[in-house]
C-alpha cells in the first residue's frame, strides 16, 4: 500500500478554498423523513484534486492536505497525501514501482490549468501531512503608489499610500519567537491555544512600491498572516508606530492591530517537515 505525498501548487482565485465543502443545497426541495438534504459540492482545491487523482488511478483514494487555506489564497507549495491499495487483478490503484513521475504527469495532464503538482514521493504509511509539518512559510504581497495594479491583481493587494519598508521591518522583528499571537487571530478561531513560535518575518522589497512579507512558523492560526500583512501595512503608512506592535501582541487585543488584508495577496511557499 504505496503513500504518496504530492506537493501541490494553485492559483486560488476560483476556489472557495482547499477543503471539501458540501453545504445542502438550498433550491433543493426539502428531504423526506430520514432523508439526507441535496447537497452542493464546491469548487475546493482538495476536491478537484482528489476527483482527478480518482479517474487516474481508478481507485477511491481519501486525499489530505496539510493547510486550509481560504477562498482566494493561492500555493506554490502546498502538501497532499494519499494511499493507494493496488489491485492488478482489477487494474485499480498505483503500485510504487509504475514510477511517481508517471503518476505527476498523468494527473496534471489531467487537471484544470490553475492546479499543478511540482512532484510526488512515496512516503512511509505513518506521514501525517499535518501533524508532522515542523515549519511553514507564507508570503503575501502588497503593492502601493498612484497606479493600480491589472495584469497582477488576482495576486497583489494594492494600497494608494506610499510604504516605509525600514519602519514595516522594524515592526516585523517584533512577531519572532514563541509569543501568544491572540491579537493576529479571527475572533472565533477555534484553536485551544494561541501561542505560536514564529522564525522569520522579513519585509522585501523587490522593485520600487512592491512589498513582499515573508513569514515563517510552526504554524498559524486563522487569518494570521492576513492581519499581520494589515498591521505592518499601517506600520508603513505612518498610522501605527512600530513599537506598538510588542504592546498588540502582550494586551492580545484584536481591536489593536490591523485590518484583515484580503486574500489574494496571500500564498503557501512551503512546508518543512521533520527527518522522522
Amino acid at each position: 500500500m504505496p503513500r504518496y505525498k504530492l506537493t501541490v501548487a494553485y492559483d486560488g482565485t476560483d476556489f472557495v478554498g482547499w477543503q471539501k465543502q458540501e453545504p445542502p443545497d438550498p433550491d433543493a426541495p426539502a428531504p423526506e423523513p430520514g432523508e439526507e438534504p441535496r447537497r452542493l459540492q464546491l469548487r475546493t482545491v482538495q476536491h478537484v484534486l482528489e476527483q482527478t487523482i480518482r479517474r487516474v488511478i481508478r481507485e477511491q483514494i481519501i486525499l489530505t492536505g496539510a493547510s486550509r487555506t481560504d477562498s482566494g489564497v493561492h500555493a506554490n507549495g502546498q502538501v497532499a497525501c494519499f494511499t493507494s491499495r493496488p489491485d492488478p487483478s482489477k487494474g485499480v490503484g498505483w503500485p510504487a514501482d509504475r514510477g511517481v513521475e508517471r503518476l505527476v504527469k498523468a494527473i496534471n495532464s489531467r487537471l484544470p490549468s490553475d492546479i499543478w503538482i511540482h512532484r510526488a514521493e512515496v512516503v512511509d504509511r505513518k506521514f501525517d501531512p499535518i501533524g508532522g509539518a515542523v515549519e511553514k512559510e507564507y508570503c503575501y504581497t502588497i503593492v502601493s503608489g498612484p497606479v493600480r495594479p491589472l495584469w497582477d491583481r488576482r495576486y497583489v493587494f494594492h494600497t494608494w499610500k506610499d510604504l516605509d519598508a525600514t519602519k514595516m521591518q522594524q515592526a516585523a522583528d517584533m512577531m519572532v519567537g514563541e509569543q501568544d499571537f491572540k491579537c493576529f487571530a479571527q475572533i472565533n478561531h477555534g484553536r485551544k491555544t494561541t501561542v505560536r513560535t514564529i522564525f522569520k518575518c522579513a519585509v522585501e522589497t523587490p522593485e520600487p512600491g512592491k512589498f513582499v512579507i515573508r513569514i515563517s512558523g510552526s504554524g498559524f492560526l486563522y487569518n494570521m498572516v492576513r492581519i499581520i500583512g494589515g498591521t505592518l501595512m499601517e506600520v508603513g503608512q505612518g498610522k501605527i508606530e512600530p513599537e506598538m506592535v510588542r504592546a498588540m501582541i502582550v494586551s492580545g487585543d484584536r481591536k489593536m492591530a490591523g485590518a484583515t488584508l484580503g486574500p489574494m495577496g496571500l500564498r503557501l511557499e512551503w512546508i518543512r517537515y521533520g527527518e522522522a
